[in-house]
């Protein structure tokens, strides 16, 4: 797929550039983002660089993955990634993805991770036919346990289990579903909630 850009009121979500290579450095210095995601630990310089300039390129044209660099509109300032994952199962039956970020330590608590994972869940359920979207997190805090459910505001949930690791997906909903006609998040008729051991 050819790369695309997308845009929320702060943020533009765009491909990764060589020129991103040190504000990942940087950011994936963090315990927490070598503790929760999938990154190398250590970190190296050349990690970053080889994102950057070639595994992002390679994956958005092989439809391995889709990785956004997450930067602010005023001042281009990298706050983020958010991606999705796991592409091989959205060309089949299933239609289904995975949604993955990470936000560096000093742009946390501003709201910036809710804001671009409502740009790509729209942009999967409405461009890409993303029947289901899934969100696999160890949740250290319980707030981040609970921003699926801030992003997509579902009017049903189903609830099976709340353990700290939490497998979550998301349906794309038949028709509206928003409480708030002004919430920006997609329209989702449910969120499931089962132990990450289920995967």
């Amino acid at each position: 797929m050819e790369p695309v850009t997308l845009t929320t009121e702060r943020l533009v979500l765009r491909p990764f550039r060589p020129s991103d290579a040190d504000a990942v450095f940087a950011a994936c210095q963090d315990p927490d983002i070598q503790r929760w995601t999938t990154v190398p630990s250590p970190y190296e310089r050349a990690h970053a660089e080889d994102f950057t300039a070639r595994i992002c390129p390679e994956n958005w044209r092989a439809d391995v993955t889709y990785d956004f660099a997450v930067v602010t509109k005023s001042d281009g300032v990298l706050v983020g990634a958010m991606g999705l994952v796991r592409l091989a199962h959205l060309r089949t039956p299933e239609h289904q993805a995975e949604l993955g970020y990470w936000t560096a330590r000093e742009h946390r608590r501003r709201g910036y991770t809710d804001e671009a994972a409502r740009a790509v869940i729209e942009w999967a359920f409405t461009r890409l036919g993303v029947e289901r979207l899934e969100w696999c997190s160890e949740c250290p805090r319980t707030g981040d346990c609970r921003r699926p459910r801030r992003i997509c505001r579902p009017r049903q949930r189903r609830r099976r289990r709340r353990r700290p690791g939490m497998h979550r997906a998301l349906r794309r909903s038949e028709g509206p579903t928003r409480d708030d006609p002004k919430d920006p998040g997609p329209a989702l008729d449910g969120l499931e909630e089962a132990p990450r051991s289920s995967l």
